[in-house]
């Protein structure tokens, strides 16, 4: 997001477009059908009560959480002639009335319908806490929901639907559970987010089947992305914390401090809020990934009074025509931090407010609307007409890593990728609604067709930012070959490409690491800013508006405090010759120092008979010679060419091809005197030299 003196975009117009998503944010629901889903009536009094006493669910919460599904009309006070549930009077309310292990009104509302002409019903449970504090939002009153589908006829549960974070995220289903099977909600951490239990272990979420155990979710994989194809996860949010991975939760703040510091909270505390271990003041306050974050543990366990079975503590259920009167929940926006990475400037705040009454919302009068999986929509529509069949729906995915310096490279000339264990967020900035990452894999639903800024970040590590281009009726993978790896922040320096006036006329970007192959490659309209590993070499490919191509090497320094600037890009010839001859040489003084430093070796040994190490000299010193050789052919090749002169360029190209040929030849003579680290990267950076010196052969562009 660049400043409003460069864009004429002012921040508070930004915030006020993140907070008026919210709103739709809560919503749950999208447009996920070709044609329209039956028409829904409320169930009589008693089938409902009926309905919802049968499949009441027990639920299970975090040993931290604080917020425990209540009754709301306690802190309900009348504005403008109607009923609304103030933010502050929920939350100060609710912390005044609790104390530990015994949350106040215990509540789970019910609601049941039956769509016409169909022996389809659907029996809702809807839960409401008084806040919400995640890691990627948090928000005054929190509405979360279960809905149970039951064929009538044979009285057989049909589909469990538990409510995830937002329509972008997708929700935790499940198909056909057993009928006995009373169904199981592990509530996440300060969201309460809602994962599935299905199985026979009551407090853990199981992604996908073990042996004789269920998986606790029935969404379809990934699927139509080659790239993604060994990610075999169901398509659904889970509940990361139980799967292994850790999630950092951020402060609140209101009015520039934290929200428990706020008058009007006397009852509110820090200790009131998520616990301190796993929390942090904001992304961007660590210098690397947390590994200390605690992960899930069960704490109390709620279920309905009139069931049998341990519990903590029981629920009252509660029709939700008893709350309807209730206008709105209110209250003012809160903040955190989510940095966008841009040549200008790296914050973007978002803000969510208040959370939409359930009774205002598309899935309230039909729950089909919240099926989220294709293929479970798919399964109602084949046995039931009053659900309509899947509409085709664009997904966005990717498989978040980290980047840390390989083992096999030179000290700080090489990277590989890793699986972390730190959960990231996700952010459509064309639709800026943050989606957490699951098991480090990043999925964002009904993505409009058409060119959109994606933005992942995570704490302690530098964000990263690209342009997605999203086609109709699929699934399109992000980063490069479904892969966007992160950065830490104490290992991250920002590159910059173009001057920052926009003149330069690139239409694309890419960075490759000597080792970890291409780690970045986006879509531009004239410049681009992206973080590196300073432990990486790479070659930073650009193109223009042409489609020409031309080439960088840059080989940050690990201490180095600012950005790297590629200021006035080329492509064309002369931009391919000088990379081959800035590649030849680093290459060549890379053997230089392994020489010097072997030879002062030699020196120093007494002993050393000097046959077998002149011998390793000498291919040592050939190697270095027809580096040397490379790197001055590349350098009259590039003059040459800015000279205007393509034949002399082209011929003192088809020397540097000759001379690239002799290099590999005395690098097999030579590996087995050069450190195993410094041969591969010379085999690496020889394979991408070759590759240049043929673009630079072919191209339009001198």
């Amino acid at each position: 997001m660049t400043d409003e003196t460069a864009t004429g975009v002012d921040r508070r117009t930004v915030l006020g477009a993140l907070a008026g998503a919210s709103g739709v944010a809560v919503a749950g629901c999208s447009a996920l059908t070709r044609e329209r889903d039956g028409q829904t009536s409320r169930l009589d009094d008693e089938t409902a009560k009926e309905l919802a006493r049968e499949f009441a669910p027990t639920l299970y919460f975090d040993v931290h959480e604080p917020w425990f599904p209540t009754d709301p009309r306690r802190y309900a006070s009348e504005r403008d002639g109607e009923p609304v549930v103030d933010g502050f009077d929920a939350l100060d309310g609710y912390h005044e009335r609790y104390s530990a292990g015994n949350p106040p009104d215990p509540t789970v509302f019910y609601r049941a319908v039956e769509y016409e002409a169909s022996p389809l019903a659907a029996v809702q449970f809807w839960f409401y806490s008084a806040f919400d504090q995640f890691t990627t939002n948090f928000h005054w009153h929190d509405w979360e929901v279960l809905h149970v589908f039951v064929d009538t006829e044979t009285d057989e549960p049909q589909l469990y639907v538990a409510s995830s974070h937002s329509r972008k995220a997708p929700n935790n289903e499940f198909l056909d559970p057993e009928p006995e099977t009373v169904p199981r909600i592990l509530s996440e951490l300060g969201s309460h987010s809602s994962a599935l239990s299905v199985n026979d272990v009551p407090d853990r979420f199981q992604r996908v089947a073990l042996e004789d155990l269920l998986a606790d979710v029935t969404n379809a994989t990934i699927d139509g992305v080659a790239d993604l194809a060994d990610v075999e996860l169901p398509i659904a949010y889970g509940l990361p914390r139980d799967e292994g991975s850790r999630l950092p939760y951020v402060v609140p703040e209101y009015e520039g401090g934290p929200l428990y510091d706020h008058e009007r909270l006397p009852s509110v505390t820090r200790e009131s809020l998520i616990d301190s271990d796993l929390t942090i003041r904001s992304y961007d306050a660590l210098t690397s990934p947390p590994t200390d974050l605690p992960t899930r543990e069960t704490g109390l366990v709620f279920r309905h009074r009139e069931r049998e079975g341990d519990a903590d503590i029981e629920y009252e259920l509660v029709p939700t025509g008893e709350i309807e009167h209730i206008a709105a929940f209110t209250g003012p926006q809160l903040s955190f931090e989510f940095d966008v990475p841009d040549a200008v400037e790296d914050a973007v705040a978002g803000h969510i407010t208040a959370t939409e009454t359930p009774w205002d919302q598309p899935r309230y009068e039909n729950p089909a609307a919240d099926i989220t999986a294709p293929n479970h929509r798919a399964a109602l529509a084949d046995r039931y007409e009053a659900i309509g069949e899947p509409a085709p729906i664009n997904t966005v995915v990717s498989r978040v890593t980290e980047a840390v310096t390989a083992d096999d490279a030179p000290e700080d000339e090489g990277l590989t990728t890793t699986e972390t264990t730190v959960e990231s967020v996700a952010l459509l900035e064309s639709d800026p609604e943050a989606v957490p990452t699951f098991g480090g894999v990043a999925v964002l639903r009904d993505v409009p067709a058409g060119d959109h800024r994606l933005t992942v970040n995570g704490a302690g590590r530098a964000p990263h930012s690209e342009r997605v281009t999203v086609s109709d009726d699929g699934t399109t993978a992000a980063g490069v070959d479904g892969e966007i790896p992160l950065v830490a922040r104490n290992r991250a320096t920002k590159l910059e490409v173009g001057d920052g006036t926009g003149e330069a006329d690139l239409s694309a970007v890419a960075v490759e690491d000597d080792f970890a192959g291409r780690l970045y490659e986006s879509a531009v309209d004239g410049g681009d800013a992206v973080y590196v590993h300073t432990g990486g070499a790479y070659t930073t490919e650009v193109r223009d508006g042409d489609d020409a191509i031309g080439a960088y090497r840059i080989n940050p320094s690990p201490g180095a405090a600012s950005a790297i600037r590629i200021e006035r890009p080329e492509t064309g010839t002369a931009s391919l010759s000088t990379f081959v001859a800035d590649i030849a040489e680093e290459t060549r003084e890379g053997v230089s120092t392994h020489r010097d430093g072997d030879s002062d070796a030699n020196d120093d040994d007494d002993t050393a008979t000097g046959d077998d190490d002149r011998g390793s000299e000498n291919a040592v010193t050939g190697l270095e010679r027809a580096l040397e050789a490379v790197v001055d052919a590349a350098r009259r090749a590039a003059d040459e060419a800015r000279a205007g002169e393509r034949e002399t360029a082209d011929r003192r190209l088809e020397t540097v091809a000759e001379r690239l040929q002799r290099v590999e030849t005395r690098l097999s003579e030579a590996s087995d005197e050069l450190p195993e680290p410094l041969s591969k990267a010379a085999r690496n950076r020889l394979e991408q030299a070759e590759r240049r010196t043929e673009q630079a052969r072919t191209a339009e562009t001198l």
